[in-house]
Formats: structure tokens, sequence, C-alpha cells
């Protein structure tokens, strides 16, 4: 999918006649979820997007020079007890959401090709129940915020080989590789090294 603007899509945001809409993707559970912000249906890229209008919101998209981890929230407001249930029980945690911004052209037509404005993780949903009226709320983590959580892997032979084999699909190699490079790790901890020529006295560097 996309991540660079067509010439089509440039000419139409920078029209004085600008139509937006926004496409969302979310995973609950073992459902996967296409809304967008327009009413009825629309497909685009063998996805089939289930239009909310006015009952589905999400925060504004931003970023800047700086590297922080900026969130987004999308909001459901008056949507069905079997999606409450969905939401509440069945969010997967840290599951990917996309967000597309797509134009239109007057006649109604969908502009190629839609810009992936924002990819996340799902985080826990919130809800509000007045009674009339339900409103689920689910943030959505940037990637980034996983350079602030702690990270409990360790420097040692059995860490390495829990990766090894993705590691080397990744990079195209035979499954039959072999990587001991972290079996050495034990025997640095308690080695003396001496830069130089050997030590006369304990003071030596």
């Amino acid at each position: 999918m996309p991540r660079l603007m067509t010439p089509a899509m440039i000419a139409a945001l920078t029209s004085s006649d600008v139509r937006l809409a926004l496409f969302v993707q979310l995973t609950f559970g073992d459902n996967t979820y296409y809304l967008w912000s327009g009413i009825g249906n629309m497909t685009w890229n063998g996805m089939t997007f289930t239009g909310v209008g006015t009952l589905g919101a999400v925060s504004e998209i931003s970023e800047d020079s700086d590297v922080e981890a900026k969130n987004v929230v999308v909001s459901l407001s008056g949507i069905p007890s079997a999606l409450v249930l969905e939401v509440a029980y069945e969010v997967r945690l840290l599951g990917t959401c996309n967000i597309w911004m797509a134009c239109y052209n007057a006649d109604g037509s969908l502009i190629a090709d839609p810009i992936l404005s924002y990819q996340g993780k799902m985080d826990a949903p919130e809800m509000t129940d007045d009674g009339q009226h339900c409103t689920v709320s689910i943030s959505l983590e940037n990637v980034l915020v996983d350079l602030n959580r702690p990270c409990y892997r360790r420097f040692t032979a059995d860490d390495q080989q829990m990766d090894l084999a993705d590691t080397l699909t990744r990079l195209h190699l035979p499954s039959t590789t072999v990587d001991t490079g972290f079996s050495h790790v034990p025997g640095l901890i308690e080695r003396v090294t001496f830069w130089g020529r050997m030590p006369s006295s304990v003071n030596n560097v």
C-alpha cells in the first residue's frame, strides 16, 4: 500500500474543493473490522469498509521533528451490543491498526491511492455508557512507544537461539546455519585482558 502520494492525490489535496474520507482497519479477537467515515459500504484494495458516518471519529494525527511516540484515539458511538462485547473482551492488544486518508472526485469516485496516514498498535479500550448511548474509544500507540518499554532480553546463547530461526529466514540464510557467537560471553566475565606489554605490577593497565 503506497505511502507516497500519487499525482492524482496531490492534485486533489491542493485543489480548492477537497473531499476527504478516512479508512480504518481494526482487529478484534479473531475478527478484523473495516470502517470508513462515510455512509454505506466502500470497497478498496480487496477490503470492504462499512460506513459509520458521524458515529465514528479519529483524533488528530500529528508528527514533528522530535522522536516521540504520539498516539491516536479512534472512537465509535451508537454501536450494536454485539460489537460492544467484541470491543470490551476481544481487543487484540498490540494488534496493528491502519488509518488511510482518501480523496474523492466530484462524481464520488475514489482517487488512487489512499495514503497510509497512521499505523499503530491497539491498546486497552475505554467505554462510556449512559444508558442511551455507548461510546468506545481505542487508543492506538505508535510503534516508537516500544522504545520506552524495558527490554528483558539477555546477551546469552540461550536468548540468541530464541530468534535464530527468524533471523536466518529474514537474511535468507540456510536453516542449518549455526551461530554460536554468544556462547563465549560467559567466559568474558572473569577474563582479565592486558593491552600492550604484560604487567609488572598490579597497577599496570
